[in-house]
């Protein structure tokens, strides 16, 4: 069996921790039943040692396998892993959705996605990552009382995405602790407006207020001090086209969106021609979530 599970990209400018889109940008494990368990990694995370022991995905899928079928099984997993470690495109997400999906399938449960949300949301409390992990597309979420309330939608598939990927990361938890305890009224009220107006724009098709409703006071220009040729990545995306140009999660990645493949081109070119020493990629955004196939 594969799995396929995608990135994601978080907070998007305002809406901290409740908004997030899903890229075509995939992790993909290949598991096969065997006599011995083994373990083989390609790409992102294939030098790190603990990619191979004491790895998230294997607890989180032999404990939930073991829960539904009742004993215990040897495996041979193949990952292939595309999406960074700790770049703020959703890789703690990606391991947590997929691994409890490849859990339920490889047990022959039939997949509930809602419940599947359900399960990812023990794991990870931050729901605008493992929404899009598991759903696909762009997605709306809240916490109410305990559960994940949420609004997927299916974007202008002319819209593309260009990510830039640093060398360096940034910590959440570093950058959690530099926030504000506290915002202000106005802080507050400037979030709000452009978190609903991000929203509005991108579920009717009007791109021009895009700009201005991706502008966030609560936590970007926080984070993103403690990598600050980002501020350079920002304008640079912005001066040639850039609809919109975001920190991505708690970063150090950068999203910026395009309003079709050309003007996608015209900013990846810009920016790789500005910032040699980083990662730039172009793509199309995920609209299907974690996957299976056999």
């Amino acid at each position: 069996m594969r799995i396929t599970v995608p990135a994601t990209s978080a907070n998007m400018g305002p809406g901290f921790d409740s908004l997030g889109i899903a890229l075509k940008m995939y992790n993909v494990v290949d598991i096969t039943p065997s006599r011995f368990f083994s373990v083989s990694v390609k790409g992102e995370g294939e030098k790190m040692l603990k990619a191979r022991s004491g790895n998230i995905f294997l607890s989180i899928f032999s404990k939930k396998y073991e829960e539904i079928t009742g004993f215990r099984k040897q495996f041979r997993f193949r990952f292939d892993n595309q999406i960074p470690l700790s770049r703020g495109l959703g890789s703690s997400s990606a391991v947590i959705v997929s691994a409890l999906f490849a859990a339920n399938v490889m047990a022959k449960k039939t997949v509930n996605k809602t419940a599947l949300l359900r399960e990812a949301f023990v794991y990870e409390r931050h729901p605008d990552n493992i929404t899009p992990a598991t759903f696909g597309g762009f997605c709306v979420t809240a916490i109410e009382e305990q559960e994940i309330r949420f609004v997927r939608a299916r974007l202008n598939e002319n819209l593309r995405a260009v990510i830039v990927m640093p060398d360096k990361t940034i910590s959440t938890r570093q950058s959690r602790k530099a926030l504000p305890k506290r915002v202000s009224m106005e802080d507050a009220v400037f979030n709000l407006s452009r978190s609903s107006l991000l929203v509005a724009s991108l579920m009717s098709g009007n791109f021009d207020n895009l700009k201005a409703a991706s502008r966030d006071r609560f936590h970007q220009d926080i984070r993103m001090r403690f990598l600050p040729p980002l501020f350079d990545v920002q304008k640079c995306a912005l001066d040639n086209g850039a609809l919109m140009s975001v920190l991505s999660g708690s970063g150090s990645s950068f999203f910026n969106m395009a309003l079709d493949e050309e003007s996608a081109i015209v900013i990846e070119n810009a920016l790789k021609r500005s910032f040699p020493q980083w990662k730039v990629r172009r793509v199309e955004f995920d609209t299907e979530g974690v996957r299976a196939d056999f």
